[in-house]
């Protein structure tokens, strides 16, 4: 039997959710300091600037021009103290050096200890993520449940929804994991 157009709206919804989850997790470990410097480590870094908090990708060019070395460069210089503020505050280990054009940040390498506390960091920010997944694949299910209850399924098509619903859940939780694995590899990186 085809599927109707209920159950298709809970399998897309919650594809959508899985989706968003996913790219919040990913968003967040790339946020995460590794040995290898990255433009990304900063660009969300946020900035108190012409009366509110911007963050600091809107505010400057950012860049890597050498392994152990970020540089960003302002397009307004008066912002250049605020912009090492913010760098400092965000508590990154950076210790921003300026003239008065551009800041230069020498990367240093992570020791062992700081980076088992990031990868720490990256397994909670990743069990969020399966928990949002898990919460999603529960909310499908409920409302397949309820499909049933209102006679707009059959059983056979809430046992078979479930477990589509579960191969898609199984499916984003493996996309989380190897986000994790690629990232646990970049911060164990010397």
């Amino acid at each position: 039997m085809e599927e109707n157009l209920e159950e298709k709206e809970v399998f897309k919804q919650m594809e959508e959710k899985m989706g968003k989850s996913l790219e919040a997790t990913r968003q967040q470990l790339s946020n995460l300091r590794t040995n290898r410097p990255s433009p990304h480590t900063l660009e969300n870094v946020k900035v108190e600037c012409y009366g509110s908090l911007v963050p600091l990708k809107q505010l400057a060019s950012i860049s890597n021009p050498s392994p152990r070395l970020l540089v960003v460069q302002p397009w307004d210089i008066s912002t250049i103290e605020e912009i090492k503020k913010a760098i400092l505050k965000a508590n990154l280990g950076f210790s921003p050096e300026s003239d008065k054009k551009l800041i230069r940040i020498t990367v240093p390498q992570l020791d062992a200890e700081r980076r088992e506390e990031i990868i720490k960091l990256a397994h909670q920010i990743t069990e969020q993520g399966r928990i949002s997944i898990r919460s999603e694949r529960r909310e499908a299910n409920e409302r397949l449940e309820n499909l049933e209850k209102e006679k707009k399924i059959g059983e056979d098509d809430r046992i078979k929804g479930k477990e589509r619903v579960q191969g898609i859940t199984d499916k984003y939780i493996e996309q989380i994991d190897e986000a994790l694995k690629k990232k646990e590899a970049e911060i164990r990186e010397v």
